[in-house]
């Protein structure tokens, strides 16, 4: 299928501007993901050369502060026949701590205060007359997501182009330094590519001291991403991506302008995950050496019925 320009949004005037409703089908549960094609994916298996596997997930435990007032989970071994064996549980598990996909019962398209595809906030509270299981995660995990990812190292980039670049600020990252990086790596982007971009967040909280200590609580703290507005929104969109993921707080700088962000537009608006807190370290390492920034991307959330968020269980190939 042709899929429409960003400026062609949307392709029906019943639909808010600037969103990807009815794209791929008026009920359509799953957005970008529809373009992590079969094809697609016999393709990015060819990128798989060394067998070397880089997972992508951050231990549970962290972030060891809890964000945004999301209470920590307790995590129980149950010891049974006096030690023959073990079984464990999680209570308070929070499906968004450490790495995590939003999924697309997450954010609204804000100025319609709907999400993707139209669906109302009735459908996606529990127990109410119009509940029902659109945009759950479950979808998701139908067929998981696999493909071709590429990733933009924007904080090792920053080192010698940007000294002033702090993760732990609200630093925004531009379209046209993303180009930039991408010039630099020798990256060139395919339709359905799973982005990647790494800004340093994880590498710095893991050093800890008090900056770390500040962002317990239920504020919004200072986080480095990538710039909302419509010039971003447009070069997502018309370069096709899948999903994008950081191993920052959210995709976006934070705070952000909840009526303008990122999560509003790709989530609410493209039908897009949204990947936070994910662990790039090793992957950049190693790509640094090797010069190599494209991989088999595989991830399998959480076949969750009605699930908001998921652990990404995700995995790069080389």
């Amino acid at each position: 299928m042709t899929i429409p320009t960003y400026d062609q949004l949307p392709i029906h005037p019943k639909h808010p501007k600037g969103t990807a409703w009815g794209v791929w089908g008026e009920d359509d549960n799953i957005g970008t993901a529809n373009l992590l094609t079969p094809e697609r994916v016999v393709n990015a298996a060819q990128y798989i050369k060394t067998g070397k596997r880089f997972p992508l997930n951050w231990g549970l435990e962290h972030p060891r502060v809890s964000l945004f007032g999301r209470q920590k989970f307790k995590h129980n071994l149950i010891e049974k026949m006096n030690g023959l064996h073990f079984d464990d549980s999680l209570d308070g598990f929070n499906l968004q701590t450490s790495s995590q996909w939003d999924g697309l019962r997450h954010f609204s398209f804000v100025p319609s205060r709907q999400f993707y595809n139209g669906v109302k906030v009735d459908q996606i509270r529990l127990n109410t007359p119009l509940s029902d299981d659109r945009l759950g995660m479950h979808h998701m995990a139908q067929k998981g997501l696999a493909g071709r990812a590429v990733l933009l190292d924007f904080h090792r980039w920053a080192a010698q182009h940007r000294p002033d670049f702090d993760p732990f600020q609200r630093h925004e990252i531009t379209v046209e330094e993303l180009e930039q990086v991408a010039t630099h790596q020798q990256v060139q982007f395919e339709l359905g590519d799973i982005l990647l971009i790494r800004t340093g967040w994880t590498a710095r909280y893991e050093q800890g001291g008090p900056e770390v200590e500040a962002l317990a609580g239920d504020h919004w703290p200072l986080c480095a991403g990538i710039q909302a507005g419509e010039k971003t929104y447009r070069w997502i969109w018309d370069h096709q991506f899948s999903a994008i993921a950081t191993d920052a707080i959210p995709v976006e700088a934070l705070p952000f302008d909840v009526e303008d962000c990122c999560h509003s537009v790709l989530n609410g608006g493209f039908g897009m995950m949204l990947g936070e807190m994910f662990y790039l370290e090793d992957l950049a390492q190693d790509s640094a050496e090797d010069k190599v920034y494209a991989y088999f991307f595989t991830s399998a959330p959480l076949n969750l019925k009605n699930g908001i968020a998921s652990p990404p269980n995700a995995m790069c190939i080389k």
